[in-house]
């Protein structure tokens, strides 16, 4: 499992993929969240800007990933 820190309120999904270099553009991001294949806290999401908070977990291709507000 993988650290991801950001310092806001919370973070998009697509740009969460982009940022951690899961996925290598933003576009390609928005691609496979609508093909179901990225999961936020266990459930398929569609959401391509479905916010994601501080504690949540996020999987794409094998890659988990534990998203951490570093200002809480």
């Amino acid at each position: 499992m993988e650290i991801f820190e950001f310092s806001g309120d919370y973070i998009e999904l697509n740009k969460l993929l982009k940022a951690s270099g899961l996925c290598a553009t933003g576009g390609m991001a928005k691609i496979e969240i609508e093909n179901g294949l990225v999961s936020v806290d266990g459930t398929v999401e569609y959401r391509k800007r479905c916010k994601i908070r501080d504690g949540q977990t996020v999987s794409y291709g094998g890659n988990v990933i534990k998203v951490v507000n570093i200002r809480a």
